[in-house]
């Protein structure tokens, strides 16, 4: 089983970094690994709506995104940690989900969806905010919700952590670390 996740979050060792490790120990203790895109150390220019991938589901900027088109086309889980920045998943995580769009059109113009493989395709989000409304979690769910679409996930699990905003908050909340950990580890579960 492959497994992928991204770090949408820009502030090293912040609140979604310390949730996404929460999650990949839970996998690393079923003994997979994680391959893991920081998508803020990452070259990867924003989708420029030019249209390139509309005849053949490819994108034609060629920058660090090539590595995660095939991370994702292969992956049986993908994993998505972000921050939330104004009822939003944060710039980094934004740039990747637009980028793609070759996925969008393969999928629904050339009808080549990715296909489900042995496990199937699943996924898991992660939002932290320093807000205390839920809208904050429900936006940014919205943009991941299409993402994992896009990309043949039909089934993904959403944790979001509302009132945690400076780093290293979430180490106080009473039971995120473990919601994550149990998250990763059912994440990878297969079913019998």
């Amino acid at each position: 089983m492959k497994v992928i996740a991204f770090l949408g979050s820009p502030r090293k060792d912040g609140n979604s970094e310390l949730l996404l490790k929460e999650a990949v120990r839970g996998i690393d203790e079923a003994g997979l690994n994680v391959h893991m895109f920081n998508l803020s150390l990452m070259n990867i220019s924003p989708c420029q709506n030019c249209g390139g991938c509309e005849d053949t589901g490819t994108c034609i900027v060629e920058d660090e995104m090539y590595q995660i088109y095939d991370a994702i086309r292969t992956a049986d889980r993908i994993i998505l940690a972000s921050p939330i920045f104004f009822f939003g998943i944060s710039a980094q995580a934004k740039i990747m989900i637009d980028r793609c769009q070759a996925f969008w059109c393969e999928k629904y113009l050339l009808k080549k969806p990715i296909p489900e493989g042995e496990y199937g395709r699943k996924g898991l989000l992660l939002l932290v905010g320093g807000m205390k409304k839920e809208i904050g979690i429900q936006c940014a769910e919205a943009t991941a919700k299409a993402f994992f679409r896009t990309v043949s996930v039909p089934e993904h699990k959403t944790l979001g952590f509302l009132g945690v905003d400076a780093k290293g908050e979430i180490l106080k909340h009473p039971t995120a670390l473990k919601e994550a950990y149990e998250a990763g580890k059912a994440l990878v579960k297969v079913q019998q």
